[in-house]
């Protein structure tokens, strides 16, 4: 574990220190369980932000009432309080919001009241701090941390337990104390962190405009909420997912008002002059940005764009839609013998793929298979390196020998190869062979599986590091005719516990991963930029994971059947394979 320590302002102390640290990372939308439900309600204080995505122009204050449900009103100081009594309920006072956490402040010194900043971030703790004395007008507050929010919304879940020493001081006025510092931000329980905030999908273009491609952030469940997603989405992508998306507003724009009004259902959403510089097409895809990150707010039908108060003509979209959230078909891709094709579960049978392609992979006994969303194109390996099998015409090795991990094909017309003991030699390679070395950032260790996202903008790969799995996705980044140049920096998601054994694309946001411990097979589901769940173990030995249709799970069992993710369980397809195919 990691230490981390918040220390106040030179002049003001030195703090006290407790505990180990450890890492972050990222994680499934929605996924709070009943098993929080035994957490306590009570709120804690270290870090929290409610991002607004830069600056913006002065406008009318916004009435920002809650629109979760659940409306904390904590109490005030009470009179004659000792200095730890104050510092409880201070971060207790942490779960209002109201009027700029007006009852939080009360908490603070006169001086002090206005410069601590709330929003700064968001601590999620694990399990009860501990409040030690530093001096007689010291105190710390030690923390294990779950996972943070930084003030754009970003949100990381720990790998591992965080521990944090946070230094807090006192001062009496008019005979009582209050506190004269405390570190910006807030700290919540799991479950207050679930009923205060809610996770919001922004939504940038991959470079061709065919897809659009979420950016999870976490906002208070707020009235306000459609204000802070607009400003979001202006002030741009995630730093990891840059170079990965783009957006069709033109640079600089921004909100004209500091909020976005809704009436009826229908949001207008006044922009800076910036956005003048649209093109006809822009102005679409402006629209359209704007239609999906704000969908997730109740409250809004439509969406209206104005510059600075006037009207901004949108043509109709003549169904030139991006796509969102890829599927694929229903059916999974199975190599079974000597068929290779879609298995209708319940009776098993297998449809053979058509043009040809089914029976020129069949005769090579693949091992491994990934179809493009097409269904025209595959990539695949076996004993003897990875081959390319392009419209039905002679396989042709593109790599031989084997040291490889499963191919993965984008939509871009590349077979993406990694090298099992070394994450830093990852290839892309065209369907003709002509390869294309990719700059990994990959961390050390032994690659377990490299999967491209279906809409080709992020990558997904399962590390061995020696000291356990490790679960990262990345932004690939591309030269101006698609060919990949490099990996973007790697974010970390909660990989299943045991030998790593695959991990899988299962949506546009979400992942998952599989791996063997002593007590079964261990599968984990993670959302990019959210939380993370433990699913249900499966009966047998599993040996390979599968993202299927409608966000499902497929795994292949060591006996050779096929089983699917029903809820919280696993039932068996009837379905038999030997290989399970990936499905752009």
């Amino acid at each position: 574990m990691t230490r981390t320590t918040a220390t106040p302002p030179a002049g003001r102390g030195t703090p006290g220190t407790r505990g180990a640290g450890g890492s972050r990372r990222r994680s499934p939308r929605r996924l709070l369980a009943v098993a929080l439900a035994a957490l306590t309600l009570v709120a804690l204080t270290a870090c929290a932000a409610i991002p607004t995505g830069g600056p913006v122009r002065s406008g009318q204050d916004l009435k920002d009432d809650t629109v979760s449900g659940v409306d904390y009103r904590p109490s005030g100081p009470e009179k004659g309080s000792a200095q730890d009594t104050i510092l409880q309920q201070f971060i207790e006072a942490a779960t209002g919001a109201q009027d700029n956490y007006a009852i939080a402040r009360e908490f603070l010194s006169a001086s002090f009241a206005q410069k601590w900043n709330p929003r700064q971030s968001v601590t999620v703790r694990q399990g009860a701090g501990d409040v030690d004395r530093t001096g007689t007008r010291e105190l710390t507050y030690t923390l294990t941390a779950s996972a943070t929010v930084d003030s754009d919304g970003e949100y990381t879940q720990a790998v591992r337990p965080t521990s944090s020493t946070l230094t807090f001081q006192f001062v009496k006025e008019d005979g009582e104390w209050r506190i004269s510092y405390a570190p910006d931000g807030i700290i919540l329980t799991p479950v207050s962190f679930e009923q205060v905030f809610q996770a919001h999908a922004l939504y940038f273009y991959d470079p061709t405009y065919r897809f659009l491609v979420p950016d999870e952030r976490w906002f208070l469940a707020r009235s306000s909420t459609s204000t802070r997603i607009a400003s979001a989405l202006l002030a741009g992508p995630a730093d990891w997912l840059k170079g990965a998306v783009v957006s069709s507003f033109p640079e600089g724009t921004q909100l004209s008002l500091n909020a976005v009004t809704v009436d009826n259902g229908s949001a207008q959403v006044d922009l800076s002059s910036d956005a003048l510089r649209a093109t006809t097409v822009d102005k679409v895809r402006m629209r359209e940005q704007l239609a999906r990150s704000l969908s997730t707010v109740a409250t809004i039908s439509s969406i209206t764009m104005t510059i600075e108060g006037a009207t901004f003509s949108v043509p109709d979209s003549s169904g030139t839609s991006a796509v969102v959230d890829p599927d694929v078909d229903p059916r999974p891709l199975v190599v079974d013998d000597d068929t290779v094709g879609f298995a209708t579960p319940g009776s098993g049978d297998v449809s053979t793929l058509g043009n040809g392609l089914g029976s020129a992979l069949s005769r090579l006994d693949p091992t491994s298979l990934s179809l493009t969303a097409s269904g025209s194109d595959a990539a695949f390996g076996n004993v003897d390196g990875v081959w390319t099998v392009k419209n039905g015409k002679r396989p042709l090795r593109i790599v031989a020998g084997d040291g490889f991990v499963d191919p993965s094909v984008d939509d871009a017309g590349f077979v993406w190869v990694g090298t099992a003991k070394d994450t830093r030699k990852i290839t892309a390679y065209g369907f003709a062979g002509d390869s294309h070395a990719v700059a990994s950032t990959l961390p050390d260790g032994d690659l377990v599986s490299f999967q491209v996202s279906r809409d080709s903008t992020r990558a997904l790969a399962l590390v061995d590091t020696g000291a356990g799995s490790a679960l990262y996705v990345m932004a690939i980044i591309r030269d101006s005719d698609r060919s990949p140049t490099a990996l973007g920096a790697p974010v970390r998601l909660q990989a299943a516990a045991g030998e790593a054994l695959g991990a899988t694309w299962v949506s546009d946001l979400d992942v998952a991963s599989l791996g063997q411990t002593s007590s079964g097979p261990s599968v984990v589901r993670a959302t990019i930029g959210g939380q993370s769940v433990a699913l249900q173990r499966p009966e047998d030995e599993a040996t390979q994971i599968v993202g299927g249709s409608a966000h499902s799970l497929l795994l292949l069992m060591r006996d050779g059947q096929v089983v699917q993710s029903t809820g919280g369980g696993w039932d068996r397809t009837g379905i038999s394979a030997s290989v399970l195919g990936v499905q752009r």
